[in-house]
């Protein structure tokens, strides 16, 4: 083959990739889907795939005092646009759905923020440990979702203090300085508590109810719903309901579809947490044993 030929070749080649990626450009995105080379170098924010969401912002909360947001309890700090959201997920991590959930949070090169309960951190620190791994951030959510209201002072900074512990513990490093009470109730001695800790407080400006709703398209109609009311918001959902970890792929086509921007959350300074309960966690969490030798040592496969 000649050089005119084999340029004419490799021009008719390009022309026809183009035509592809034009065609594929418009395609609602599946959890999954691998992007085409084509799609990589025209992807928005940073992401792999022009289809995706994207995070359009990352936005640094101070959290000194501790500010409340979302405007459900707090009016204070109303720091969104129009057309923003952010993604908040509470309860986990849990082995069945928060996977899931990252997945499709992945696949749209979505950040979000979780709000993780210390047991289910500990029971699951390798799940916990993706969700960091995956630049998502990590708040509390207290030792065992209790409702703070029914406990006494002690007894309830007891609960958030073990939740930042056991986070921290199941990470191996220290988790953002973001808490959310249970059923969003905010005793007041304990916000004011948390302000001393210097903790930011979220409530929310939009509650999904995933956990009232047995069916993801009902999930997805009612996140759609208080967006086209409310223009913008702090979204609640969780990540420990299986049926938002179903929701979530197609909730995120269709935020996307809408022309709604993600806008991620970070704190400017980590929580710190105090040594009393990280004593009380390690005391909850290991019962006493004769052995301290390793798994490897004890258990081994003999026959399969």
């Amino acid at each position: 083959m000649n050089v005119s030929s084999y340029v004419g070749s490799l021009l008719v080649a390009a022309a026809l990739v183009g035509s592809a990626a034009a065609q594929q450009g418009g395609a609602p995105l599946t959890t999954g889907s691998i992007p085409s080379a084509a799609a990589a170098a025209v992807a928005p924010n940073g992401c792999s795939d022009p289809r995706a969401l994207g995070t359009a912002r990352v936005v640094e909360i101070d959290t000194t005092g501790g500010p409340g947001f979302g405007f459900e309890h707090f009016k204070q700090h109303d720091f969104l646009r129009e057309g923003e959201v952010v993604l908040t997920l509470d309860d986990g991590p849990w082995p069945t759905t928060t996977p899931a959930v990252l997945r499709a949070l992945a696949s749209h090169c979505v950040k979000a923020t979780f709000f993780a309960i210390g047991k289910h951190s500990l029971w699951h620190s390798d799940v916990l440990k993706q969700v960091a791994a995956q630049g998502h951030t990590i708040g509390t959510h207290t030792w065992s979702h209790v409702a703070l209201s029914k406990k006494t002072t002690n007894e309830a900074k007891e609960e958030i203090e073990k939740g930042f512990s056991a986070v921290r513990m199941a990470l191996g490093s220290q988790p953002a300085s973001f808490f959310r009470f249970p059923a969003l109730a905010h005793p007041p001695e304990m916000v004011t508590y948390l302000g001393e800790r210097n903790i930011g407080i979220f409530s929310t400006d939009m509650d999904s109810f995933d956990f009232k709703t047995k069916k993801s398209a009902l999930v997805i109609q009612n996140v759609l719903a208080k967006l086209k009311k409310h223009g913008k918001g702090i979204m609640l959902m969780h990540d420990f309901q299986k049926v938002t970890a179903e929701a979530m792929p197609e909730l995120l086509n269709q935020l996307k579809a809408g022309g709604y921007k993600i806008v991620h959350l970070k704190s400017k300074a980590p929580a710190q947490t105090l040594a009393d309960y990280d004593a009380l966690v390690l005391k909850d969490n290991k019962l006493p044993t004769v052995s301290d030798r390793p798994t490897a040592s004890v258990v081994r496969t003999i026959s399969e």
